[in-house]
Parts: C-alpha cells; structure tokens; sequence
C-alpha cells in the first residue's frame, strides 16, 4: 500500500476499495471467512433497511382519501404492482398477507443498497478516513456488491421456502415429496430423488444470491475504473496532453454509467423480489 503522501497505482486504488471495514485488522476483501464481520455492510444494509421502513411508515400515516401527493402515489403505485405480483404468483390468500408485504420490504431495501453505488466512489470512504484520522481506512458503501448480504438474504429466501412446505403439506407430505419426486415412488429411487431436491434448493438459493451479488460486483468495479480516468490526472500534480482527455472521459462515462446503472439497479431489485415469491409459491405445488 502506498504511503499517505504517495499516490496509488491503478492496482493499489481497486485493491483498497474492494476491501471491507471488519472486525479484523487483517484487510479482507469477499472471501468467506466466519471469523470475520463486515461492519460496513451491517451497518449500511440496517441503516438503509431503517431508511426504507421509514419512507414507507410515513406513507402510510400520510394516507388518505382525498388526492394523493407525488409520494403518495408513487408509493401506491409500487404497493399495487407488488401485491399484483404477488397474486400473480402465490394463489394462497394467507401465505399473501405475509409474503406481500415481505415482497414489498425486500424490493425497496434492495433497491436503496443498490442505490449506494450511484454516490461518487470516493465519498463516503474519503468521509470515513477524515473521520477516523486514517488515510488507509476501509470502507465499501454497496452491502449488495458484498456476498454475505445477498446469500445471507437468499438464505432467509429458503427458511420461508421450506416453513411453508412443511406448513401447506405437513411434514410427512413434504418428506414423501422429497423422496418420491421426481423419478417416483419406487423405494429403490429415494436416495436419489432426495439427493436431487437437496440439491434444487441449495442450487436455488446460491444462484439467488449470486445473481445480484455478480451484478452490482461488477458494476462497482466499473465505476472504479472509470474514477480512475480523472484520478490520474488530479494525483499526478502535473498536466500532460492526454490528462484532460482523460478527465472529460472520465465525467461522460460515468454520466453514462450512472444512467444506464440505474436500470440494472431496479432490475435487480426486481428479479430477486420476484425469484422471492416464486420460490415461495413453488413450495405450495405438489408433486
């Protein structure tokens, strides 16, 4: 790592924003390590989980029967196209009372975590290092662009999954669906039916996470190495031919980013809200 009154090479930039604010001294980036916590995804995803509770809270208060405000519509016209989804999908009117609402919590949190890679990319750790007098502070402001927080929320994905097969078929029913589909009921094929359902849900969920995970992965690291255009120039002290070439770049590719970003955050959003419900409305079929 280069000194406090070094600039970093292009390496040593990516490197430093890819690694978390943890318990541990020892930088870590997204390896998988139970020893470790990412204090700066926790922190963020509750924060931001609070955040979107709270937008939701006070439409709630707010609604009335006269003519909604900008917010208000807004905010019914999400809660319609959700439950819509939601209907769509699970035929269960029960499992829709809770899974409707939980649909709605999971896309808007989603979508504010995304949300974070839109902030310029060194803001928030630029904050954080003046704050904690450290040059060499850690901080990554996406939770989502962090593993643990997709698989994490995929996991809770697969406990609803499996709470309502044991709920809508009872235990002995689940079980016999476990070892009789999908090859049937033959005693002889029930090792291998049930190794392959154990197989569907752990493919399932692991896919879940690391669809949005891959996603806003990579677009953080776009937009690092589209910092990086103007980073040269304002770390080289000096100006070459090419630097503000290099700097104008930088401001229209990461308008252009930015814009065309915005779609893939509300399409993540959407894909993992909608793999929610169909998982949970796969688990009240029968095989």
């Amino acid at each position: 790592m280069a000194t406090e009154h070094e600039a970093m090479s292009g390496a040593e930039y990516i490197k430093h924003h890819l690694v978390h604010l943890s318990n541990q001294s020892t930088p870590q980036s997204n390896i998988i390590d139970f020893n470790y916590l990412n204090l700066d995804s926790i922190i963020l995803s509750v924060v931001l989980g609070g955040l979107g509770c709270f937008f939701l809270w006070r439409a709630a208060q707010k609604a009335s029967a006269g003519v909604p405000s900008r917010f208000l519509a807004a905010v019914e016209i999400l809660i319609e196209w959700v439950d819509k989804s939601s209907k769509d999908i699970i035929h269960n009117e029960q499992t829709r009372k809770l899974v409707s609402p939980l649909a709605l919590t999971v896309f808007v949190w989603i979508f504010l975590m995304n949300a974070m890679d839109l902030l310029p990319v060194d803001l928030l750790p630029w904050a954080w290092q003046h704050i904690t007098g450290d040059h060499h502070a850690y901080l990554r402001v996406v939770p989502t662009a962090d593993i643990n927080t997709p698989l994490a929320m995929a996991i809770g994905v697969l406990a609803l999954c499996l709470f309502y097969n044991v709920k809508i078929k009872g235990l002995g029913g689940w079980m016999h669906e476990m070892l009789t589909a999908p090859f049937g009921k033959s005693p002889f094929l029930w090792v291998f039916n049930f190794v392959l359902n154990i197989i569907e849900f752990v493919a399932k969920t692991v896919s879940h996470g690391l669809r949005l995970f891959g996603n806003m992965y990579a677009g953080e690291l776009v937009f690092l190495l589209i910092a990086m255009l103007g980073g040269a120039w304002a770390s080289g002290g000096s100006v070459g031919f090419l630097d503000p070439i290099l700097y104008i770049g930088h401001i229209l590719a990461g308008a252009v980013w930015a814009i065309f970003h915005i779609l893939i955050i509300l399409l993540q959003a959407f894909i993992f809200m909608t793999l929610a419900l169909v998982y949970i409305g796969q688990a009240h079929d029968s095989h």
